[in-house]
């Protein structure tokens, strides 16, 4: 069963700019590994106008460049044997961004991209990112792309998982589970999908009034609900057809 990895790793670089995503990425002396993945060929200045431009096609090409951006990233953190820690920087990526606020900041194209590099910096080594991963953060600036970032999370957890052979397991409930359950919890989900490896991720949500449920499969398409809630809304259904 996979546990969470936050390996902390001390940050002494620039981020040099770079309209070549491996490139940039491998720029940095500190890590002394060579790079050998490639970014994916996508015009990055098509792809912003039609983003900008709105409607469906501008969503389809704004997640196409997503998915290219996770995978280069994931490329580059297993070609250094750096997938786990670099799992876990994205994870950390996706707590800071989900503050309403920072992520305005950074997609707000009014805003000097110095500034935002600056901000960059401070988080950086705050949040203790490694090298390529506060890279990467830098050239989705440089592009102007880091509105993109909740979603390149998504795509870059998707690419993790099937890397790893993990099966994502979010398990919501009222209070935080102690670990001993969290445990059970993987134990059971590993059962029921046959995967080498399990990652939970907790959300707690007090209208469930107690219990938990437990989301997994492709998209969060399977479903244990266990939670009080769902049998209030049992027990309110039954007393409607009386």
């Amino acid at each position: 069963m996979a546990a969470l990895l936050n390996t902390p790793v001390s940050l002494q670089s620039k981020i040099p700019p770079s309209a070549r995503l491996s490139t940039a990425l491998s720029s940095q002396k500190p890590l002394n590994i060579s790079f050998s993945a490639t970014f994916p060929s996508i015009k990055l200045t098509s792809i912003a106008s039609t983003h900008r431009s709105g409607g469906a096609i501008g969503a389809k090409m704004a997640a196409t460049a997503a998915g290219s951006y996770a995978a280069a990233l994931a490329d580059v953190a297993k070609s250094n044997n750096t997938l786990d820690s670099t799992s876990a920087d994205v994870e950390k990526i996706e707590k800071l961004f989900a503050d309403p606020q920072l992520y305005d900041f950074f997609s707000n194209p009014t805003i000097d991209a110095e500034k935002k590099r600056q901000l960059l910096d401070e988080i950086v080594k705050s949040s203790e990112l490694q090298p390529h991963t506060a890279n990467f953060l830098n050239i989705l600036v440089d592009a102007k792309r880091i509105d993109l970032v909740k979603d390149i999370v998504k795509e870059f957890e998707m690419v993790y998982n099937k890397l790893t052979d993990t099966e994502l397991a979010v398990v919501t409930s009222v209070v935080k589970l102690e670990s001993q359950h969290l445990a059970q919890i993987a134990k059971q989900v590993q059962k029921l999908t046959g995967a080498k490896n399990v990652r939970i991720k907790t959300v707690l949500d007090p209208s469930l009034v107690a219990g938990f449920t437990v989301r997994f499969g492709i998209s969060g398409s399977k479903l244990i609900d266990l939670s009080v809630k769902k049998q209030l809304d049992e027990i309110a259904a039954q007393l409607d057809l009386v």
